[in-house]
């Protein structure tokens, strides 16, 4: 059959140089209808949020990118996937990753990463045995206490001796001792039903039973130190360290402190409303698995809605904490297994977004953005930039500085006429929202229909043909990047009696165009022949056509 397909490809590239005439002979088999199909939804898209990460354009790189055309190779994206295992690791990268471990378990074993940022604090669990414990004191000696208390202020050296039991002659304490002792001894923790990212601290009821216990430290629902999700997580500490073992571990010490100060725990079970769902969403994934966020800026555009978003400090904090959320829910969804993917692809469309004048806006992605590089390390794979406009080179130069190397590497920025094209070199066309130049909407098609590609030179005219041997349903789905080419659709029954029916006459379409991002048609087949789609690209660029096509028996 492919012998067949390329031979009359050959023949007729001989015949007709200006055009072209794809025949596609293996039509998937029609759809049979089944009971549930009316009760059938789209394909659910990946069920997951996350965030706009670092924000900032490299000149350099919007440069390379621009001009280069070769497709870039998944080599990176494919390194991480194997890095993550230990086993993967380089002998210098393998030996850090055990002294950080070694560094994290010493620091769980004298509770340094407890809720208590002072050491005595941390010290003082035995304390809480000794309020328990019943004492009997009579009325009389509690109220001469009370006033001795307040008559005369206690010395500092006896606070610290009052963490020792103190007792009188008749045995009893003092309440002068249960005073100090209740003022010495932390307010107990709350025990959360989830652990996420608590640390569970160890009721020890002597000094030497607690040497023996080690806290529990979660972060982003990954328990430190159980298994080889832990080294996923340590690993990209280490990687945004460049493997420097001590700024690794001093990282996740501040990253555990500003969560526990943030209430991240508390942030994922907050509800703020969904007036900010169409400027960052999820959908899809990239070739090599990565979920995608899109991060919409021109809704902000909508004065409304900026004035609620940016309009003072504390709905800029509400924007902030949102932001947070959606990245924490987002990472909760990753696979954290050596042999899983454990980041992100961004893309950041700047089409109709505020200029630089906006500094309320500046002002958040300014703070939200040191938040993200700060203690969210290692989450984004790659940053795609589309829609650029002029101004935000300007933009780049006030942000930059605050980017580590490392992240810079990561960008790719497109202008508005190669936007598309970049994200295809990406993501799959199926797996790209319609807005974006992509085929990915709710309809007949899901993203495991697979998609063709075929490049169309300039002044020529290139035809896609389905034949259909049976009574069914036809539908197909094209989009051309740029567009700016006529497009026609016809059904030719293969009996030599019957007339051609013209689906759709011949008609331009420009790529100023939104709606006509995707062609979606369908046509009723009641007898054998074949469904043939024109287009003809009369511009001097060449063009890059994708579509694909489906039978289905039920129509009604």
């Amino acid at each position: 059959m492919a012998e067949e397909v390329k031979k009359t490809a050959q023949e007729q590239s001989k015949c007709v140089e200006s055009e072209e005439v794809a025949v596609v002979t293996d039509v998937p088999e029609p759809e049979k209808p089944t009971m549930e199909e009316s009760l059938l939804v789209p394909e659910p898209e990946f069920p997951l949020h996350s965030n706009a990460c670092d924000e900032s354009v490299n000149l350099e790189t919007l440069m390379i990118v621009e001009n280069v055309e070769k497709p870039p190779q998944a080599d990176a994206v494919k390194k991480e996937i194997t890095i993550n295992a230990s086993s993967k690791l380089s002998e210098n990268e393998k030996k850090a990753l055990e002294e950080l471990k070694q560094l994290v378990r010493e620091a769980l074993n004298r509770h340094e990463f407890g809720i208590s940022s002072s050491p005595k604090e941390e010290t003082k669990p035995v304390m809480v045995e000794e309020e328990k414990k019943p004492i009997n004191v009579e009325p009389e000696v509690e109220k001469d206490s009370k006033e001795e208390i307040e008559k005369d202020s206690i010395p500092e050296d006896l606070i610290e001796e009052n963490e020792k039991t103190v007792v009188d002659d008749d045995g009893a304490k003092t309440l002068e001792a249960i005073e100090e002792t209740i003022v010495a001894i932390p307010a107990p923790i709350p025990s959360e039903e989830k652990p996420q990212d608590t640390v569970n601290l160890c009721n020890a009821k002597s000094p030497q039973s607690s040497l023996n216990q080690v806290d529990e430290l979660y972060i982003w629902g990954v328990k430190l130190l159980e298994d080889e999700k832990s080294d996923v997580i340590l690993l990209k500490f280490l990687r945004a360290r460049d493997f420097k073992v001590k700024d690794a571990f001093s990282m996740i010490k501040n990253t555990l402190r500003w969560r526990k100060e943030f209430g991240i725990d508390q942030l994922l079970e907050e509800d703020f409303g969904s007036d900010l769902e169409r400027v960052v969403f999820m959908h899809g994934c990239s070739k090599e698995g990565n979920p995608v966020c899109y991060n919409v800026y021109g809704e902000f555009q909508n004065k409304e809605l900026y004035q609620r978003t940016f309009s003072d400090e504390q709905k800029r904090q509400k924007f902030l904490r949102w932001r947070i959320q959606f990245l924490e829910k987002s990472i909760r969804k990753l696979d954290f297994s050596p042999c899983g993917l454990s980041t992100i692809i961004q893309v950041n469309d700047l089409k109709n977004s505020p200029g630089p004048n906006k500094w309320e806006l500046r002002q958040a992605t300014k703070q939200a953005l040191q938040l993200f590089q700060d203690n969210y390390p290692e989450f984004v794979a790659k940053q795609v930039f589309i829609n650029v406009p002029w101004w935000y080179l300007a933009l780049n130069k006030m942000i930059s500085p605050f980017l580590t190397q490392r992240t810079k590497s990561k960008f790719v920025v497109a202008g508005p006429s190669r936007s598309t094209e970049t994200l295809f070199k990406y993501i799959a066309a199926e797996q790209v929202p319609t807005q974006y130049g992509g085929l990915s909407k709710d309809g007949d098609f899901g993203t495991a229909d697979s998609v063709t590609e075929i490049i169309l030179k300039p002044s020529a005219k290139h035809i896609v043909e389905f034949p259909v041997n049976q009574v069914c349903l036809a539908s197909w789905e094209i989009t051309v990047v740029g567009w700016e080419v006529s497009y026609g659709a016809e059904f030719a029954p293969s009996a030599e009696d019957e007339y051609t029916v013209i689906i759709q006459k011949m008609r331009k379409i420009h790529s100023t165009q939104d709606q006509e991002h995707v062609i979606s048609d369908s046509f009723k087949v009641e007898e054998p022949g074949k469904v043939a789609l024109t287009i003809d690209n009369p511009t001097s660029k060449k063009k890059k056509i994708l579509y694909r096509f489906k039978t289905k028996l039920s129509f009604e």
